[in-house]
């Protein structure tokens, strides 16, 4: 069996600030940031709504993905996340 890892953005209710991460377990890391559990930038600025993933069976990609939205654009993220969620709804209920 293929081990996953994911790919993640976050936002909080407004939309207006992002979060990008990786993780191998994605419904715990979500709940974790959910909850407030690790402090730091998803706390501080209320991260609780998962709005994009992709997954991959290789932590070295998961790392280049991750480090490659991080840095680009807000327009390109934007971009990303309209492309597999244009509603921008919450997907943590549907993993």
């Amino acid at each position: 069996m293929n081990k996953k890892y994911y790919v993640y953005i976050m936002t909080n209710k407004s939309n207006s600030t992002l979060y990008t991460g990786v993780t191998s377990d994605l419904k715990r890391r979500i709940y974790e940031h959910r909850e407030g559990f690790g402090g730091g930038f998803t706390k501080k600025y209320a991260i609780k709504k998962l709005i994009y993933y992709e997954i991959t069976t290789d932590v070295h990609s998961a790392l280049a993905r991750e480090k490659q939205i991080k840095a680009g654009s807000r327009k390109r993220k934007v971009d990303l996340i309209n492309s597999f969620n244009s509603e921008w709804k919450d997907l943590y209920n549907e993993l």
